[in-house]
């Protein structure tokens, strides 16, 4: 199915979305960013759906927010201009979305991820990238702040005097740099891209499904809580997961010595 900006499949049960404006590096719009949210609500509520892979259209993956756009906001709004309620509007609450959705996110990072883009890809769960791709945290080069959650994502992923680096410089990191900080899962080759992230995904969503929604629980958690309230909390999520057919289904297939065979329910 293609939208004006994204181009949305769902097979496997896999829900893949590829970022569609090539000419632009796939740079951001409120509109690529409406459809976004739509279809990560489409993921959220559909129960056939049990991942989700985001890639980019041409060579990048995503330059980050469209400045043409952002120039041409400012000056219709004039004195009004506030690029911080843009942020709270389109942004916020698209990272939410990513980072709360209870099914596993993979990034395929094509190319070139700078600015938002860059930050889209911490917000997926799992990430694989060519080894030509590039990381940029290029905010600082027109004189903003890291946003869309990047400034707490990378220092998660990489600690402060790392994360400090990446966003006062701005400047690129490649693909092998970046995974060998932890900020990727996985370097291939241009060729294997496709084949190594869809089959990641496809995987991921004959995994059992509710258990892993509730391990991302379990993680985005993790940052803000102290050991006592963690170990109770893991409890109330295991709890949880011991009450799902998944969970029968996989102690009857390690006793019964076969694959189990997961529905997501």
């Amino acid at each position: 199915m293609a939208l004006s900006t994204l181009f949305v499949d769902s097979d496997d049960g896999v829900l893949s979305i590829t970022l569609n404006r090539p000419e632009a590096y796939n740079a951001l719009t409120g509109t690529m960013c409406e459809e976004l949210s739509a279809v990560l609500n489409t993921a959220r509520r559909d129960d056939t759906i049990r991942s989700v892979l985001v890639t980019g259209a041409g060579k990048a993956f995503c330059a980050g927010q469209d400045l043409r756009e952002l120039a041409e906001l400012r000056k219709s709004a004039g004195d009004d201009y506030d690029v911080g309620a843009l942020v709270r509007s389109r942004y916020n609450p698209l990272i939410v979305q990513m980072r709360t959705l209870e099914k596993p996110i993979v990034a395929a990072v094509n190319g070139v991820a700078a600015g938002a883009g860059a930050s889209l890809v911490l917000c997926a769960d799992l990430r694989i990238a060519v080894r030509s791709a590039t990381l940029k945290f290029a905010f600082v080069q027109v004189g903003l702040v890291p946003d869309c959650a990047a400034t707490l994502t990378l220092i998660q992923d990489v600690g402060y005097a790392r994360a400090a680096e990446l966003c006062m410089l701005g400047e690129g990191l490649s693909a092998t740099d970046a995974a060998a900080m932890g900020l990727l899962n996985r370097v291939c080759e241009e060729v294997e891209l496709s084949t190594l992230a869809r089959g990641l995904a496809v995987r991921l969503a004959q995994a059992p499904t509710k258990a892993i929604g509730l391990i991302k629980r379990a993680l985005n958690r993790s940052w803000t809580s102290p050991l006592g309230e963690q170990l109770e909390y893991a409890a109330l999520l295991q709890s949880a997961a011991c009450g799902t057919s998944d969970h029968a289904e996989g102690v009857a297939a390690f006793l019964e010595k076969r694959r189990p065979r997961f529905t997501g329910t």
